[in-house]
């Protein structure tokens, strides 16, 4: 830490007086902010005698000793030079004693006077006329602390991609073994239009007219094909939400999906409202709109501030977060209880 060079300098407790700054602490009586302070420091105070501050006057009593312990919010008087105890409980706005440490894990309020020489906390704006020392890391203007839910940091957008990529791996082999009997069905039933199609494109003949038509059975195949492909995707995906708040690849990247709400659960319901905007424009894929709609939903997270929610997170008010190191993947007793980072010291999904 940077110390503050010794000198006459407003007192952060009272900014209409000054006080001399020894470099270790306050010293000497205050003197009015406008007044011409000495060249040096103060002159030392008279203190009385040990006789004459043992022995009180006639008709006065002597005041009770303090017993020690915390103080309370009464005993915490503005400008108070005594030193802070421990477990002082400082109420919000109160300053901090010159000269004297802010108090280990203490909240800092907005507007707090921070003592010359102590650090600001971070992503604390520095009070106005405070006296920043040289080198001392100061934030920009208008910057704020990124957010993290439930004590977590958020997740990263690549481990989301490649999660993502897990998952459609793992999707597209499930739908390789129950619904590959209905896409080889497909495939013979609609081999003669593309092998005309082929066939006309290596002639350089552009033209539709006379093609083989598609039959009812092939559309009846096409509509089967799609409806079990969103069936196999809400089967894998929503029920792992809701229990864990992790998919395989949610797991495997470490991630998590959490409220934003900090008491909300996942539960089934949300889990099933955020498989919704994404997996329910499966159903048009027929007409290549319902994978626009889902391009869509995945490439918003890129725009969106502070929380980076794609609009699948927004409907359900969820957010994927990343994994402290030391905290499971999957919690004790399989459920997500969203208390992960809480636990700790201290996706695209």
């Amino acid at each position: 830490m940077t110390s503050i060079e010794p000198g006459w300098y407003k007192d952060p407790a009272e900014p209409t007086t000054q006080r001399y700054w020894d470099g270790g602490g306050w010293i000497g009586a205050p003197l009015p902010a406008d007044a011409t302070p000495p060249d040096g420091p103060p002159p030392e105070e008279e203190k009385p005698s040990p006789a004459a501050a043992a022995e009180p006057t006639s008709g006065q009593q002597q005041a009770p000793q303090a017993l020690p312990g915390p103080a309370t919010p009464d005993q915490a008087a503005p400008g108070s030079a005594q030193p802070v105890p421990p477990g002082y409980w400082m109420p919000p706005g109160q300053p901090v004693p010159p000269g004297q440490p802010v108090p280990p894990g203490y909240p800092v309020p907005p507007g707090y006077p921070v003592p010359p020489g102590q650090p600001v906390p971070p992503g604390y704006p520095v009070p106005p006329g405070y006296p920043v020392p040289p080198g001392y890391p100061v934030p920009p203007p208008g910057w704020q602390p990124q957010p993290r839910p439930h004590g977590m940091a958020l997740a990263p957008l690549g481990a989301r991609f490649a999660a993502r990529l897990i998952d459609i791996g793992v999707v597209l082999l499930l739908n390789i073994a129950i619904n590959g009997w209905f896409v080889w069905q497909y495939v013979a039933e609609s081999w003669p239009v593309w092998s005309e199609i082929w066939r006309r494109s290596l002639a350089g003949d552009r033209s539709t007219d006379g093609l083989p038509e598609l039959s009812d059975r092939a559309g009846g195949l096409q509509m089967a094909i799609i409806l079990l492909a969103a069936l196999i995707w809400w089967a894998y995906e929503v029920p792992a939400i809701a229990n864990t708040g992790q998919t395989l690849g949610k797991r495997l990247t470490r991630l998590k999906v959490v409220t934003v709400d900090p008491g909300g659960q996942l539960g089934f319901a949300r889990s099933f409202r955020r498989w919704n905007t994404l997996g329910l424009p499966t159903l048009l894929w027929i007409c290549c709109v319902g994978f626009i709609l889902q391009l869509i939903d995945c490439i918003y997270l890129l725009f969106d501030r502070p929380l980076r929610q794609a609009l699948h997170d927004k409907s359900a008010q969820t957010v994927v977060v990343q994994l402290p190191p030391g905290v499971p993947a999957v919690p004790a007793g399989g459920r997500s209880d969203n208390s992960a980072g809480d636990r700790t010291p201290g996706s695209s999904g």
